[in-house]
């Protein structure tokens, strides 16, 4: 049967389980998972938080991964200014960014959610409000959140990855991680 674990992925935590790259050590998953033979299923850039999915199944990896399945990545972002109606519309339709139009989205304002600190936390600027939208994608475009709120006007500020498919991140803090079954027919 397949592993797979829903981990809240802290701001600037890679998600690999080593940096090669990097002469100064940063943090990754090894800092937070010892669990043998699992590997993230998509990504989560450095700079975001939130939902990552790791499993020991290569085919559910690429089923959860792969963009041509369209398994829906729903977050959390805070924005620079606060969107019209226009520019949700616009996200609502897709937008056109230097790779090319995206896939439509869904996109909606909401209440400032109640979420943990970050740390170091977001600048606070008393002369540019900000708001919370919730934008799902379909899609898995390099940095693609962050280019279509700024394609609109609005560049983010912290994003928050809160549900992939039907997993959601649910009471796990970050830096947590939770085992769960399987199901939905992925494998």
């Amino acid at each position: 049967m397949a592993r797979l674990i829903l981990f809240n992925k802290p701001y600037e935590v890679l998600s690999q389980f080593t940096d090669a790259k990097s002469p100064s050590p940063r943090a990754t998953l090894s800092d937070f998972i010892d669990v043998p033979g699992v590997y993230p299923a998509g990504r989560l850039d450095r700079d975001s938080e939130g939902l990552l999915l790791l499993t020991d199944d290569g085919r559910l990896q690429a089923r959860i991964a792969d963009p041509k399945f369209k398994l829906p990545k729903t977050y959390l972002v805070q924005v620079e200014g606060e969107p019209d109606e226009a520019a949700l519309a616009a996200l609502r339709k897709g937008v056109m960014l230097k790779d090319g139009m995206t896939r439509p989205a869904e996109a909606r304002r909401i209440a400032d959610p109640e979420l943990w600190p970050r740390n170091p936390p977001v600048r606070f600027r008393k002369s540019v409000p900000d708001c919370w939208i919730e934008l799902t994608i379909r899609e898995g475009r390099n940095r693609q959140v962050r280019r279509m709120t700024a394609a609109v006007g609005h560049p983010t500020l912290r994003l928050v990855r809160w549900r992939i498919g039907d997993w959601a991140l649910g009471g796990i803090a970050p830096g947590e991680w939770r085992e769960v079954a399987v199901t939905g027919g992925l494998t």
